[in-house]
Formats: structure tokens, sequence, C-alpha cells
């Protein structure tokens, strides 16, 4: 039995990997800040449904090119989550849409999902070893 066999710790490791795709999302909307008709965007939602999937996570969306500038990528699905583009509280007379503050909060929000999920992936490993250790060691 793998480790990611155990719901709870799939669970905890697609959160973790969500997380880390978010904040690269986060990452590339403050780099855009400045790029005229640049209109940031966002993961949709963490969801857990334990139907789909053992680990909980529903179907992974495709990748969709907007643009035929765009490159390809060489990984068809690298992650279960879509992501959508969203226009922040304001748009700027050159088109761009991001809001820095808004992002950073979303950066904030996003380290500390994170280190939460850390902290709840390395509480169930010690419960684990605990669990498996032999008696009176």
């Amino acid at each position: 039995m793998a480790l990611e066999d155990i719901p709870l710790i799939g669970m905890l490791k697609a959160n973790l990997a969500y997380n880390e795709q978010r904040q690269s999302v986060i990452a590339e909307n403050v780099a855009n800040a400045d790029t005229p008709g640049f209109v940031p965007a966002d993961l949709t939602p963490f969801t857990v449904d334990p139907v789909t999937s053992p680990a909980g996570l529903t179907t992974p969306a495709p990748v969709l090119v907007t643009n035929p500038a765009h490159i390809q990528s060489q990984i068809s699905n690298p992650t279960p989550w879509a992501t959508r583009t969203k226009v922040d509280s304001e748009v700027r007379l050159d088109g761009n849409g991001v809001v820095l503050e808004e992002q950073m909060i979303k950066a904030n929000d996003t380290e500390g999902d994170f280190i939460a999920g850390i902290g709840f992936y390395q509480r169930s490993l010690e419960l684990l070893h605990t669990a498996i250790k032999k008696p009176g060691s």
C-alpha cells in the first residue's frame, strides 16, 4: 500500500500541489502588472469529492491555448486545476487588470494555506509513524 492510497495523505498532497500552482499563477500576475492588456488569472477553487477519486480530486480540466502566439505546453495537463482569467476590482486605461494589493492578499492567503497543509501533512506522518511503531519502543 502506497502512502498516497491513504485518502487523508492523498488529499493533503493534492492541496499542497494546488497551493504551489496557485502561487505560481499569482507570481505571473504580479510579474505582468505593467503589461498592457494583461488579464490576471487564478485557479478554480480546490474541492474535494470523495466519490470521484481515492484522493477526492475532480477530473482534470484540459489545457487551453487562448492565443495562437502562445507556446504549446509540453505537459498535457500538469494538475487537475483549471486556470481561469478573472479581472480584479479595477482595470487601468491600458487594459491591465492586475491590482497588486489584491494579488498580495491572495499570495498571503495561499502561503498560509500551504504552511497549514505542511503542518497537517507532517502531523499525519507522525501519527502513522506512532501507529506502526513496535510496542514498548
